[in-house]
């Protein structure tokens, strides 16, 4: 007597202390950030159909609940969900959208009137789990929608509310037929001892573990009310399995099978989710429908005879189908290489167990409609270029990085070509050589020096010849393998030469241009030899990006990285990732760069970018190709967006493709599927226009010909005049269409 009562002492221990505390291990969650709504918006009406459709809205012919929208002709009307952002709670609203081609033109509420700005709810994208892989969306009583408690009750324990954890005459029922069957076959369990087996036990058939079962559901009423033990079972019990993942409580099944919130689900959802009670796996509704709906209008009958729906309201929920999702809504990560990255930035704050189990929410910079930009780009592309240059299908790779210029917000990330799938992130992890994407860096190096370079200081483009350290010559070649004399600085950079710039980089120092790549952003070693100036260092899209988004930022260093504030799962803040920027490179000497760049993108081997983007848009840009043609780089950006497009094989052979050829039309694909923006060339106050005979590298002037109208750093601009042959006719009509242009 006395073991058997220290043995229940004990027994009440383990189930005060679990129960009272941490019940279980959450996950924590990435969001994506939220679509604001807004008159002027660039945005039509399928693609925000699509993001819709992502969140799990439903279409219906008469929008009254949250979650609903109905879409028609160039209009939208959605009743939004509610949500709690970081600077308070959107409620919410019902809105009527309208919209003119690829732009939302009109933004207004129920009672007619505008509304300025509406944020839709965002979309998750991923989680980091625990390892024992279990997920669940908690959920309160309060937050359940109708019918679901009485629905389990009626159910799977109609005594539940006279019982004090356990039934006599369960028990009873259940020790007749296993001793009928010579095994343990039935349990006579209340909603209590299934809580207790869930929650404490192991899943074995035992008289011991069936004893234990029933002493501990005795202790569990013992010491708290019917609703918390409610709540608990709600969120408890396993209702299905999404990959490895296990789906547990009804918040999340409810996203499962139906992607959407729990209190949005009508009576039929209800009675399917509480018919998977019986056996998630053999009530399957996506690998065994007529079972599940066989159960499911089971419930509906036990409900309609217990008299908890009445008997019109049963006949119209057995008439309607499952109404189960294709897909599930819970993918794991359904956007691994950017949850890759959050994961990557999360660690150097928190702790890995931390973010397994403390249901922290990730609220980032991802922005789905940019991504499912990228991915049809890359998927159109690639398969273009296989086609044009007779490749085997699948065997071109490759990885983008979409970056906000200015905020350095990473909004879309491509790991490799099959998205939606964990692998290999090429855009962090494949380090290849960069080629002529590190020649601005060279350039740069040159264009801080004032007082020795500027865009129309004289470089040679003839042969080079440079005796290595380790006793060999070093003799690079141009692309087009011809040697193109004295040039103007912005020449040898807009086309790229390589002769011209190897000559420059040795000229300035190898020590000094891989200083200027530490300045734009790289964290790695460098090689400080000679072939560094035409891209003999191996970096990845990312740390690619991040040099780019320096230039692009006039400038100023920011990391890249793509969250944006951290919430407990109690939605208390516990930090935002705050606007960081430093000056590393001169706004005059970057200015200067500037210009090279649109001349790449304007003559040089960007050009054909502008086969494909409007002529008037401002970009700047640079093609990179690495020795042997196994890697096509383009890194470039307008006044909203940097992005760096990788393309390679995973075999490292050689492809019929360069930077121009592959990279770049995937680029400007890109670009303009992302509505890219001129980027602002505005004019530093330490710099001065001077039109410059790019020959002689002598003053000239708007009427000679040949003249070029190039920015200078105060007291940097050419001394001498050069001479002036008045343009022709012909060269007047050009000039003027290059101002026009340019």
């Amino acid at each position: 007597m006395v073991a058997g009562i220290g043995f229940i002492l004990i027994l009440d221990v383990v189930v005060r202390q679990k129960f009272s505390g941490t019940k279980w291990s959450l996950p924590s969650h990435v969001y994506s950030r939220a679509l604001e709504l807004y008159e002027g918006l660039s945005l039509s009406q399928p693609q925000l159909v699509w993001e819709l459709d992502q969140l799990g809205y439903r279409s219906v012919q008469n929008p009254a609940s949250p979650g609903q929208y109905r879409a028609s002709g160039r209009e939208v009307v959605i009743k939004t969900r509610p949500f709690q952002f970081w600077d308070g709670a959107e409620p919410s609203r019902h809105l009527r959208l309208r919209f003119s081609g690829e732009q939302l033109r009109s933004v207004r509420a129920d009672n007619g009137k505008h509304a300025a700005l509406v944020r839709l709810e965002p979309m998750r994208i991923g989680g980091i789990y625990p390892d024992h892989r279990e997920d669940r969306e908690p959920v309160t009583l309060e937050k359940v929608p109708p019918y679901l408690v009485e629905s389990l009750i009626a159910v799977e324990d109609r005594q539940f509310y006279r019982h004090h954890g356990v039934s006599l005459r369960g028990i009873g029922r259940a020790l007749l037929g296993n001793v009928r069957s010579g095994a343990v076959t039935q349990g006579g369990s209340t909603l209590t001892q299934q809580l207790v087996k869930n929650f404490y036990l192991t899943q074995e058939r035992t008289l011991v573990r069936k004893g234990m079962e029933v002493i501990m559901a005795v202790l569990l009423e013992l010491h708290y009310s019917k609703g918390e033990i409610l709540e608990a079972y709600i969120n408890e019990i396993y209702l299905g399995q999404s990959g490895r993942r296990a789906i547990h409580g009804f918040g999340l099944a409810s996203r499962h099978y139906f992607r959407q919130p729990l209190g949005e689900l009508e009576l039929h959802q209800v009675a399917l989710l509480v018919a998977l009670a019986k056996g998630a796996s053999y009530y399957d509704p996506r690998r065994h429908p007529e079972r599940a709906l066989q159960r499911r209008n089971l419930v509906l009958r036990v409900l309609e005879q217990q008299q908890v729906v009445s008997v019109e309201e049963a006949a119209r929920a057995r008439a309607k189908p499952l109404g189960v999702t294709a897909s599930p809504g819970t993918r794991s990560n359904p956007f691994p290489a950017y949850v890759d990255l959050v994961k990557r930035q999360l660690r150097q704050d928190y702790d890995e167990r931390d973010l397994q189990t403390e249901g922290l929410r990730i609220f980032t910079g991802f922005d789905p409609q940019a991504q499912k930009k990228l991915e049809d780009t890359a998927q159109r592309e690639l398969r273009r270029l296989e086609q044009q240059y007779a490749i085997p299908d699948g065997t071109l790779q490759t990885a983008a990085v979409v970056v906000r210029v200015g905020t350095g917000d990473v909004i879309a990330l491509a790991g490799s070509r099959r998205q939606g799938f964990p692998g290999f992130n090429r855009a962090l992890d494949a380090r290849r050589p960069v080629g002529s994407t590190i020649k601005p860096a060279v350039y740069l190096t040159a264009l801080r020096q004032p007082d020795r370079y500027t865009l129309s200081s004289p470089i040679d483009d003839g042969p080079i010849r440079i005796n290595t350290e380790q006793q060999t010559v070093w003799a690079p070649r141009n692309f087009d393998r011809k040697d193109h004399g004295i040039v103007p600085l912005y020449q040898a950079l807009g086309h790229s030469y390589n002769q011209a710039t190897a000559r420059l980089g040795v000229e300035l120092g190898i020590e000094h241009v891989a200083q200027t790549v530490r300045d734009l952003g790289y964290l790695r070693p460098l090689p400080e030899v000679p072939a560094l100036t035409l891209g003999a260092v191996n970096m990845s899209p990312l740390e690619v990006a991040t040099l780019y988004h320096t230039i692009a930022s006039d400038g100023y260093y920011t990391p890249l990285g793509g969250i944006e504030s951290v919430y407990t799962s109690e939605n208390q803040p516990l930090r935002r990732y705050a606007f960081e920027i430093e000056e590393r490179v001169s706004p005059a000497a970057i200015h200067l760069l500037h210009y090279g760049l649109q001349v790449a993108m304007r003559e040089g081997t960007g050009r054909s970018a502008y086969k494909i983007l409007s002529p008037e848009t401002v970009l700047a840009g640079k093609t990179g190709t690495s020795n042997g043609q196994r890697d096509s780089w383009f890194a470039g950006f307008s006044g909203n967006y940097l992005a760096v497009v990788w393309i390679g094989r995973d075999d490292n052979k050689k492809m019929p493709i360069t930077g121009s050829s592959g990279a770049l039309k995937l680029w400007a694909h890109l670009m303009r599927n992302l509505g890219a923006e001129s980027f602002a060339y505005v004019q530093p106050e330490n710099i001065d226009y001077h039109w410059v005979d790019p020959v002689s590298g002598g003053l000239s002037g708007d009427h000679c010909a040949g003249a070029r109208y190039l920015p200078y750093i105060k007291g940097s601009a050419p001394r001498h005049n050069a001479s002036c042959a008045p343009r022709s006719r012909d060269n007047v009509v050009d000039w003027l269409r290059d101002i026009l242009r340019w």
